[in-house]
């Protein structure tokens, strides 16, 4: 195995796929932790964590140039009081078992890099957020709150009095990740069969702003956050140009060759979550976000634009 090594708990899903891809093509070496470890052909070994507690995984950030932390239950789902604390829970246990794990270890990963989302900016309307924008308010905005304390080092302590944050010596880079536009998953391939059914119209108002991010610019923000040595703190992990939902299902019709669709009311956006068991404020929610600190330091988009993103994406669906 490659002297360098990742380690990417919560890395079998839709962004962790993406993130094992381009290390590996970088020279990596990667190591995944997941509920349901298997078998495979491609080099990367899989390993058993329940993203709460100790366990024999500990080892395998021993010696490893990054963790990765992308760990927490599926927030598009309806968001009731028991889903609410099991979306906090399954992020902030994930954090603080990362955390305890790197105090362990002799020789602690270089640079952790953990997944938030802008979420934690709330409702923001038509307000450009940057990285040092405060905290929203809403459902979103306290999870995200709750789970970035967790990771930065201002959760309450534990009931030991400690605060598991990992040794001073690992650098820390918290990533608030935007709607990610990829082929494997996230919203887009809903919204594109929704599309070519002829309901691809804006939701609700429309102008709502949607900040996303290509999953090819996503996985290369998390190889900068490790291989930057310069880099700490939060980057706002979204693309340089958020548009409003109504411009962004225009230009998801047109990458699928679609005509004008009619708008789909709020009323029936909440009716039709409750139906499928989405939470459809995800869809409402206004959040115009800006990478002020990765423009700043000079990262290259491959996709700034949406129409850019969604013609690369959409050219085979």
């Amino acid at each position: 195995m490659s002297p360098r090594r990742v380690v990417i708990a919560g890395g079998s899903g839709f962004i962790g796929t993406a993130l094992t891809k381009e290390f590996q093509a970088r020279g990596y070496g990667v190591a995944v932790l997941t509920r349901s470890p298997r078998e495979r052909a491609d080099g990367v070994r899989e390993i058993e964590w329940d993203g709460l507690r100790q366990g024999g995984w500990f080892e395998s950030l021993d010696g490893a140039e990054a963790v990765i932390n992308l760990a927490g239950k599926n927030i598009n789902c309806p968001h009731t009081p028991r889903n609410v604390r099991e979306l906090t829970g399954s992020r902030v246990n994930s954090v603080r078992a990362v955390a305890a794990a790197i105090s362990r270890v002799a020789q602690p990963p270089r640079v952790w890099a953990q997944a938030g989302a802008i979420g934690f900016y709330g409702d923001a309307s038509d307000r450009w957020c940057d990285e040092a924008a405060p905290a929203g308010r809403g459902t979103l905005a306290n999870i995200c709150r709750d789970w970035e304390a967790a990771f930065l080092g201002t959760a309450p302590p534990l009931a030991n009095g400690r605060q598991e944050t990992g040794p001073a010596a690992t650098r820390r880079v918290l990533l608030r990740i935007g709607m990610v536009l990829g082929r494997g998953g996230g919203a887009l391939p809903v919204l594109v069969r929704l599309t070519k059914w002829f309901l691809g119209g804006r939701a609700g108002s429309g102008r709502q702003f949607v900040s996303w991010v290509h999953l090819g610019d996503l996985a290369r923000m998390f190889v900068a956050a490790v291989e930057r040595t310069d880099l700490s703190g939060v980057l706002n992990a979204v693309g340089p140009n958020p548009v409003t939902n109504a411009e962004f299902m225009r230009q998801l019709r047109r990458a699928v060759h679609r005509p004008w669709s009619p708008p789909v009311p709020e009323f029936a956006m909440r009716l039709g979550g409750r139906l499928i068991g989405a939470e459809p404020s995800l869809a409402l929610i206004s959040q115009r976000c800006a990478p002020k600190r990765l423009t700043e330091m000079g990262f290259e988009f491959q996709f700034p634009d949406v129409d850019s993103a969604l013609e690369d994406l959409c050219r085979m669906a």
